[in-house]
């Protein structure tokens, strides 16, 4: 008889206790040689047993069925095809092997499943599958009574974020450090979305230009919706406070979420055709959706009159664009005013860095003193010093106390800094604003015309609106020629 060999290893610890790949395959191989069984092929693979997505396993359920012969399927253990008795996978092996179609060789368990077995061996088959289970959730149980006490300490179970790096110590341990580059990108990331002045387009080209970076929308989506910067562990919606230098504050993070759901309600799903204002109007008159129309080769845009019939006109897209880029061409600023500004706002964020850097090595020396406090409480409550009341007493105490400090860690990074980068950016968009609009595609337009505008509704011939901040401010001093011709550093309007 043929035979197919499977050996599979999902952990470090089966490598460890002799259940490598190389070791199972050596046991199987001189099963066959003492069973005169013919190897017709080996697989071997790292693949959890317990999982419902098993791809390598279904390969070899593939190669099995386009066998034609009876064959030996040989396994070392029970557990090293499955710890899953609920895997259809394994019932269908099983009822193969009991219709005389192929065998079923367990090596070290002894076992050879096949159409003679007696009601004793399905038994103790059965018994194997229901151990390899237990052994799996046992094992399951324990990873996460130690992740949980981890999460209490303050300290990440897994993979850090982008941000920050894992790292071994000296003493063999593994810790997480800020990877400060990384981290640059990451803060950089949350304060230009911060502003509002940037779409995931405009914010993914950002950073692409700025950091060679080419993180995909969905990637940014989760970086920005990461509770672990500004000092929060999330898991299976419980949040901890973590041991690690946060890298925004929770006041930031507040306001990009505050931002993204600004976003997300505007979001309209545009079907068909991509018409560029679909879905951007309401009619003055009756508040009805204003639809779009192709005739002659033109796009019109008018309000169907389902409610009633009120003359309302026709209006061409193309003179819908000419409105907008007229609204985009009062919000320009004279180069120079911008010019001055800007450097203003760079000497003042100079002199704040200065007092932020002070401050935060205060914080930094308290951070690490209660870091080492919760390490000693630990220590005290694992010799039985204190009781396990007292040490969640203090343990809660500790940490709240921990994460106020993490939080004044990044806010002293940020005292009005997110104010500075939002003019910064409002004073780069508004000068680039007509040229963007005008060369950009139908999604780049939309999302400029909802970051700046509002309300938008038709009326007659006219298109109105409500300009958002802090773009409204800067259309009512162009519009009343309020702009300072002095070059003096105050900054002035004109009396």
């Amino acid at each position: 008889m043929k035979a197919i060999l499977i050996a599979r290893v999902s952990t470090e610890e089966q490598k460890e206790a002799g259940n490598s790949l190389p070791a199972q395959i050596a046991r199987l191989e001189k099963y066959c040689s003492n069973k005169s069984l013919l190897i017709l092929k080996t697989f071997s693979f790292d693949e959890s047993a317990y999982s419902n997505q098993r791809n390598d396993f279904d390969r070899i359920l593939e190669f099995t069925s386009s066998i034609k012969e009876k064959v030996a399927i040989c396994c070392d253990k029970v557990d090293r095809l499955s710890r899953n008795i609920f895997d259809k996978r394994i019932s269908l092996l099983y009822e193969k092997a009991l219709k005389d179609e192929i065998e079923l060789h367990f090596v070290s368990d002894g076992q050879v499943i096949n159409s003679k077995i007696s009601a004793v061996e399905k038994f103790n088959f059965g018994i194997s599958l229901g151990l390899a289970k237990y052994f799996s959730d046992a094992i399951s149980d324990n990873i996460k009574r130690a992740n949980e006490q981890m999460l209490r300490k303050g300290t990440l179970p897994g993979k850090a974020p982008i941000g920050y790096k894992n790292i071994g110590t000296e003493k063999g341990k593994k810790d997480i450090i800020v990877s400060e580059y990384e981290a640059q990108i990451v803060k950089k990331t949350f304060e230009l979305y911060s502003t509002a002045t940037h779409s995931m387009d405009s914010l993914r080209q950002k950073l692409k230009d700025d950091y060679n970076i080419n993180w995909s929308h969905g990637f940014i989506d989760l970086v920005l919706k990461n509770h672990f910067y500004y000092g929060v562990m999330e898991r299976n919606n419980k949040f901890y406070p973590h041991r690690y230098p946060p890298i925004i504050s929770k006041e930031l993070f507040d306001k990009v979420q505050e931002v993204k759901h600004r976003f997300n309600k505007k979001r309209v799903k545009i079907i068909g055709k991509p018409f560029i204002y679909r879905g951007l109007f309401k009619c003055a008159q009756c508040d009805l959706a204003i639809t779009p129309e192709s005739q002659k080769g033109h796009v019109y845009y008018h309000c169907t009159e389902y409610n009633g019939k009120h003359g309302a006109a026709w209006l061409r897209e193309e003179e819908i664009t000419r409105q907008i880029a007229d609204v985009f061409r009062r919000l320009e600023m004279p180069k120079e005013i911008a010019k001055q500004i800007t450097e203003t706002i760079n000497e003042i964020q100079e002199q704040d860095i200065k007092f932020q850097n002070r401050q935060a090595e205060e914080l930094n020396k308290e951070q690490k003193n209660l870091v080492k406090m919760l390490d000693n409480l630990y220590i005290d409550k694992l010799k039985g010093r204190i009781t396990d009341s007292m040490y969640d007493k203090f343990y809660n105490d500790f940490q709240n106390q921990l994460s106020e400090i993490n939080n004044k860690i990044a806010r002293s990074q940020e005292v009005d800094k997110n104010y500075f980068i939002m003019v910064k950016h409002v004073l780069e968009l508004i000068n680039k604003a007509p040229e963007l609009f005008e060369s950009s595609e139908v999604d780049e337009k939309r999302q400029l015309i909802n970051l700046v505008l509002q309300n938008l509704k038709v009326d007659g011939k006219n298109i109105v609106y409500d300009v958002q901040k802090p773009f409204d401010m800067l259309l009512k001093i162009n519009d009343c020629q309020a702009w300072c011709a002095r070059q003096d550093s105050n900054l002035r309007p004109t009396d």
